[in-house]
């Protein structure tokens, strides 16, 4: 961490008090344009007597100009209505150090004992994580974090990364007070957690937003930044629906109100005073705010607080599927007119989706009836529906349109990946070569450890289009154009058929590491 000047251009009171300069320096020039135009008429009036500057017609403009520009909006009423309902969370956690471990005396800080940036951590904590005192063997760590009350007996929402393995947790409200807390559940794939503040029932709390915000919404920050409690920022929905690559679920509000370390399981309320989304991730290459900040929406909040709140844990919906987007190529390999749904890589045996008829190549493109945009919404939509629920899926298969009927399973604390089957040492064998691909294959069953079905890869052109496409050696073809293929004869057969039906690109299924999936490969011209 490196001390850095704040800069005051990016506060919003810095922006208030410029645009308050702003507004006294047009009055004062506007004012003395009025004043020149009255002294003027004060020489030219056929009148008797001076011309009454102060109850000209000019005047009352200006005072109507100034009242207008003298006074910004602010959120001073929104603040002091939900600020009380936010809290700053401290956690402690113990973490085992081996006996060996002699790098640097009692302490682990990052920073020169009994200095200002020492002192201030240990007062307030740090972001998101500080070490603490080590001793007997153990080190325990503190970390900082925001939450927000959501019933008045206590209940509150944080990160699950803000709580997880903490050994004990401390909240203090906005008044200053400190109470003890325990977590009641977390979900590792949302990040977020519900712990229960003891001590109080009369606690004052937030409401989670019904709609979704719209892009250029405002919305206020308000959290413990760097252990800087009560902290309040402002700023704009910049987008929404973000991926950054979290997890399946990702669905992120993203913002540029200023976010920080500390701010992590905070609010972001509406100008009505609703929470839209929990604070949870920052974008910066520096480590502090660069304007992008990213919000888990209130609608998912709603359904995983109350299912910890209920039993402690989540259960989602599942069918067993492996998927991937739709890309344009495998739009266009398939005859379809958008690149839209999600497409079937691999069914799981015995799963929901294999048990209903699903197969790979398929593509879903609705779940009762809404459509289904990409396989993340896909992920989406299964996962927020309940264990043992009855729905209907649209399916193109082959393409033709069909509707399937399935119960939905649980989906599994842990999906083991599947063994890589390209780790045997035995030699290659050198295969056929087929030109139109820049690829040369092998029937799977000649070489070790490849298994049964399909071919293997046993060479790539690194200029071919199958290398940009992400071919390497060691992959397996099980299916070309929704062929299944055993031999570089079957290969070049499809590939002929797809010529010959004037495709410009072919779809293959491979198996690269344990795991499926479509690559739509153009064809060679001639």
């Amino acid at each position: 961490m490196t001390d850095r000047f704040t800069d005051l251009s990016s506060l919003p009171s810095y922006r208030k008090s410029r645009r308050a300069l702003f507004s006294a320096r047009k009055f004062a020039l506007m004012a003395s344009v009025v004043a020149g135009l009255g002294v003027a008429a004060y020489g030219l009036s056929p009148s008797n007597g001076p011309a009454d500057l102060f109850s000209s017609p000019a005047h009352a403009q200006v005072a109507n100009e100034v009242s207008k520009v003298a006074r910004p909006i602010g959120f001073a009423d929104i603040v002091e209505r939900v600020k009380p309902s936010v809290i700053s969370v401290k956690v402690n956690i113990n973490e085992k150090v081996a006996k060996d471990d002699s790098s640097g005396g009692d302490d682990d800080t990052p920073f020169q004992p009994g200095s200002p940036m020492e002192r201030f951590f240990r007062r307030f904590g740090g972001p998101d994580g500080f070490p603490g005192m080590r001793g007997n063997g153990r080190r325990v760590i503190t970390g900082q974090g925001s939450g927000f009350f959501i019933s008045a007996d206590g209940f509150a929402v944080t990160n699950n990364h803000v709580v997880d393995g903490a050994s004990k947790v401390e909240v203090t409200t906005d008044d200053g007070k400190t109470y003890s807390a325990k977590v009641i559940g977390t979900d590792q794939r949302t990040d977020l957690a519900l712990i229960k503040v003891e001590g109080g029932s009369n606690f004052p709390f937030a409401k989670l937003a019904d709609g979704k915000p719209r892009i250029g919404d405002w919305v206020l920050a308000v959290g413990n930044p760097f252990g800087l409690g009560g902290t309040v920022t402002a700023g704009i929905v910049s987008a929404m629906g973000r991926d950054i690559g979290n997890g399946p679920y990702d669905d992120f509000i993203q913002i540029d109100a200023p976010v920080n370390k500390g701010n992590s399981g905070g609010p972001a309320f509406n100008v009505d005073g609703d929470v839209v989304g929990v604070n949870t991730a920052i974008y910066s290459p520096s480590g502090g705010s660069v304007g992008i900040a990213f919000s888990i929406p209130a609608s998912t909040v709603k359904n995983v607080v109350a299912q910890l709140k209920d039993k402690g844990s989540v259960s989602r919906g599942w069918i067993g599927v492996q998927i991937q987007p739709v890309t344009q190529d495998i739009a266009d390999s398939l005859g379809m007119k958008k690149a839209e749904g999600a497409l079937v890589a691999e069914p799981q045996a015995n799963g929901p989706a294999a048990k209903a008829g699903v197969q790979s190549g398929d593509v879903i493109t609705a779940v009762n009836g809404e459509s289904v945009k990409d396989a993340r919404e896909l992920a989406r939509t299964i996962g927020g529906i309940a264990p043992g629920t009855a729905v209907k899926l649209n399916v193109l298969h082959k393409g033709q349109e069909k509707t399937l009927d399935l119960t939905l399973g649980k989906l599994p604390d842990n999906i083991e990946a599947k063994a890589d089957i390209g780790g045997d040492n035995s030699a290659p064998t050198r295969g056929t070569d087929v030109p139109r691909l820049g690829l040369t294959v092998a029937p799977a069953n000649s070489v070790a450890g490849a298994g049964k079905e399909g071919v293997v890869v046993t060479e790539v052109d690194p200029k071919s289009a199958a290398a940009e496409r992400g071919f390497k050696e060691g992959d397996v073809i099980l299916e070309v154009a929704g062929k299944n293929v055993s031999s570089a004869g079957d290969v070049r057969d499809a590939l002929a058929a797809a010529k010959n039906d004037n495709k410009n690109s072919v779809l293959m299924r491979v198996k690269s590491g344990g795991q499926s999936r479509f690559v739509a490969v153009p064809l060679a011209k001639g």
